[in-house]
């Protein structure tokens, strides 16, 4: 079988809807061309397009870019080999391709592979005919060892183009969108007769809903040779397929060209040397700053010619990225990624800003998250009494900013009230925190560099295992701007460094806010320990910073959490998705403290993570003064009540039906049902729950303590409201958050969640070698006791 047939087999196995007898199509079939009146604007799921002439100045703006040109360089095209293409990796960069096209966007593609196709076949061709030759001499059929004669590149291409094309067509065809094919020289560009064209041909191909398949016409240019070209937007010369797509772009007044490479993106050095940093946004006046290794296995091209065809371009108008098409871990999504804004590849852009990005502000963090980590106990209490002190000294400043931000979010009407509801500050509420703060501020005098435990490994030899700074936090949170001081001062208490993001519906209280908490570092000269994010980074952008962050808390709702768990693939998450909590009312409850408990933890703050969202009643309870005063109270208290299967069964007329037990509501609503005991309660808090907060409302102290073994939540109560729940109603001081993790943090965590431990061994030029059989030491392994307060 020839390699041309191979491919097309190839090609039917990743396709198997193919119906092609061949890869090309045959005169007798006209190809379906889709009329320019199926693809309106109405129906496109981006902005109108902009005028042309000005790049997009951050990567959320990418969303709005109509005509696309995606270049493919010959390391995303070709196999590892060097000979045939990489056709999974194609397939899934077609179908990334057709699925913006068919969102009624405007695609190119300027692709290589016409070389690496035509030396497969021409070499297949050769040792096809040497055999033959071979045979006929010999007249044996053992063959003797032959040897592929070097290809010139113009006859490779030549012979790889048709193919390649086919190929092209062939998987397009399964998106119901055709292609055409257009090779193009440098002529093509500087005679304005062929340029004009050229041009023509494009825009009538694109208005009829076509994917143009561009690529340099390999089989008659001449070889690169260095030239004085891309000094001007008038003088592009094209020499590779970076500069074509450079030249076509800005020809065609492309938004947006993606440029597919073997590489993450630009980095300020060559990718395999030390340090080496992926450049997120690259500017013009950045130039002198990189450090530019050897060009790629294949193609002609190089980094350096990708980075200057990426700034004339941008020069033109067209705004690029530079990313990665050959990692199977995002080949598949790599292309939509981009034209969704999130954070794949290098960046250019014009327009530099003010501020540092999220990655210099992380740096920032670090260093000076150092400097305070080596602060005297009392230094660092004194930063926390200060921020409390500001905190009541600049409370009409707070409240206004706060005012500003309540004002938006409810005009805009894009909020719920609960979310409206946790946005709100009070002069209450800054006095509560500044009371937390200074509780933190007394009890965190013995966290950092606290002794847990010292041994005597040996004569001379002392082992320490002492508390020590996690190192860089990330704190996402939604609205909850009171959050901002509580996270800052556990992070100051326990010597760590702090990224804050928080809700666009928060901005001017969380800027005053962080103004107060720097204005407090600055006492002892580490202001840049807290930094807040400012920039339009995307939540799922900022959980990547894997070599930066070491730990990610996220406060908000569950939905928040939850995409914070998937995005944060490297980075460990500390928190709960959701707050789904049970007052179970027991058979042998108080009346009085079965109205009190369920009250308090559904009305007090239904917001709050901590509330209850599940009320389960006794089955002899029904229909007795106790449940009839429960649901008078939720009645009284407007609470809207949505039965369980097993609650609206004992019912003629019950109230609306639960969609889910696992319901999360936040509001004045709750689900009712009815267990048979105390373990159907237990079961039913283990099937539904979330393992956050549980309580049981019972005079029996057998049946609460079963209960409280029983229960795997962080936190279980007996006759108690769930909102106990808070690191401050638990003498914490504050918390960050409330995890229902099984590994290194549980329930409201505090300063001691914030904390590791590093071990210290001291001695006096001891070795392994010396515990050893011939050796002169013994291990002891002594503990030794440690008086309360030791430090290291």
């Amino acid at each position: 079988m020839e390699p041309y047939e191979n491919v097309i087999s190839q090609c039917r196995a990743m396709f198997p809807r193919l119906a092609l007898g061949r890869l090309l199509p045959s005169r007798s079939r006209r190809p379906h061309v889709c009329p320019a009146s199926i693809r309106t604007f109405s129906q496109a799921k981006f902005s109108p397009p902009r005028p042309h002439g000005k790049s997009f100045i951050h990567r959320s703006e990418l969303k709005q870019a109509k005509r696309i040109v995606v270049k493919l360089g010959s390391a995303v095209v070709t196999r590892g080999d060097e000979c045939g293409l990489a056709l999974g990796r194609l397939a899934s960069i077609v179908e990334q391709v057709a699925m913006l096209q068919n969102q009624g966007r405007e695609m190119m593609i300027v692709t290589s592979g016409a070389v690496a196709f035509g030396k497969q076949r021409l070499r297949h061709e050769i040792l096809l005919s040497q055999s033959v030759r071979q045979a006929l001499h010999s007249g044996q059929n053992q063959l003797k060892d032959m040897s592929v004669p070097v290809l010139e590149a113009r006859a490779c291409a030549a012979a790889g183009q048709s193919g390649l094309m086919a190929l092209y067509e062939a998987m397009f065809t399964q998106y119901s969108i055709c292609t055409a094919q257009i090779l193009v020289t440098n002529l093509d560009f500087h005679d304005e007769q062929k340029r004009r064209n050229l041009n023509s041909t494009l825009h009538e191909l694109l208005r009829m809903n076509i994917v143009p398949i561009i690529n340099t016409n390999d089989a008659v240019v001449p070889p690169p040779v260095p030239s004085s070209d891309l000094q001007g937007v008038n003088v592009i010369s094209i020499k590779d397929n970076d500069s074509l797509a450079a030249r076509l772009a800005v020809e065609m007044k492309v938004d947006l060209l993606i440029a597919l490479s073997d590489v993450q993106g630009l980095y300020d050095r060559p990718p395999g040397v030390d340090d080496a940093k992926l450049i997120d946004i690259f500017y013009p006046g950045d130039q002198q700053s990189i450090t530019y290794g050897t060009k790629s296995r294949v193609g002609i091209g190089g980094m350096e010619a990708k980075v200057k065809a990426a700034l004339w371009a941008l020069q033109g108008g067209t705004s690029v990225i530079i990313a990665n098409g050959t990692d199977p871990k995002v080949t598949g999504h790599v292309i939509t990624d981009i034209v969704e804004g999130k954070k794949v590849g290098t960046f250019f852009s014009e327009v530099k800003p003010a501020g540092p990005t999220v990655e210099q502000q992380a740096e920032m963090a670090r260093h000076a998250g150092r400097s305070l980590a080596s602060l005297l106990p009392e230094q660092r209490t004194e930063i926390i009494c200060c921020l409390a002190e500001l905190l009541t000294e600049k409370k009409d400043e707070i409240l206004t900013a706060n005012k500003r931000d309540m004002e938006m979010a409810t005009s805009s009407g894009r909020f719920s009230q609960a979310l409206i509801n946790r946005l709100s500050l009070s002069s209450s509420k800054l006095n509560s925190l500044a009371i937390g703060l200074r509780q933190l501020a007394v009890s965190s005098r013995d966290s950092v560099g606290r002794v847990l435990r010292k041994t005597r490994v040996a004569n001379n030899l002392d082992l320490e295992q002492i508390t020590v700074p996690i190192g860089v936090l990330l704190v996402i949170f939604e609205s909850r701007p009171d959050c901002l001081p509580q996270v800052a001062a556990l992070a100051i208490a326990s010597g760590n460094a702090l990224l804050l993001k928080g809700g666009k519906e928060a901005s001017n209280t969380n800027k005053i806010l962080h103004q107060l908490t720097q204005e407090a570092l600055s006492v002892h000269g580490v202001s840049d320990a807290v930094q807040l994010v400012s920039t339009r980074e995307e939540v799922e952008d900022l959980c990547r910073l894997d070599t930066m962050i070491d730990l990610i808390i996220p406060r908000g709702s569950s939905q928040l959490v939850r995409d914070i768990q998937r995005a944060a693939k490297g980075v460990p998450v500390l928190g709960h998705s959701e707050g789904v909590c049970h007052v179970y009312v027991d058979s042998e409850a108080a009346i009085d403290k079965a109205i009190d408990v369920v009250r308090d933890s559904k009305c007090d703050y239904p917001a709050a993570c901590n509330a209850m969202e599940t009320v389960l009643i006794h089955r002899d309870l029904l229909r007795t003064p106790v449940f009839d005063q429960i649901i008078d109270m939720l009645r009284t208290e407007q609470v809207k009540i949505h039965a369980g299967p097993r609650f609206a069964s004992y019912l003629t007329f019950s109230p609306s039906e639960v969609k889910s037990l696992r319901t999360e509501y936040g509001d004045l609503e709750c689900c009712m049902e009815v267990v048979d005991s105390l373990q159907d309660a237990v079961d039913h808090i283990h099937r539904y729950g979330s393992s956050h907060t549980d309580v049981i409302v019972t005079e029996n102290e057998e049946t609460a303590e079963q209960f409280l073994q029983q229960v795997d939540s962080a936190c279980v109560f007996w006759n108690c409201s769930s909102r106990f729940a808070d690191g401050y109603r638990f003498g914490l001081g504050a918390e960050v958050g409330i995890s229902t993790a099984r590994i290194h943090a549980r329930g409201p965590v505090g300063l001691e969640g914030l904390l590791t431990t590093k071990w210290v061994l001291r001695g006096e030029g001891h070795t392994v070698a010396d515990f050893s059989e011939q050796g002169s030491m013994k291990y002891l392994h002594e503990n030794i006791p440690l008086p309360q307060g030791v430090f290291s």
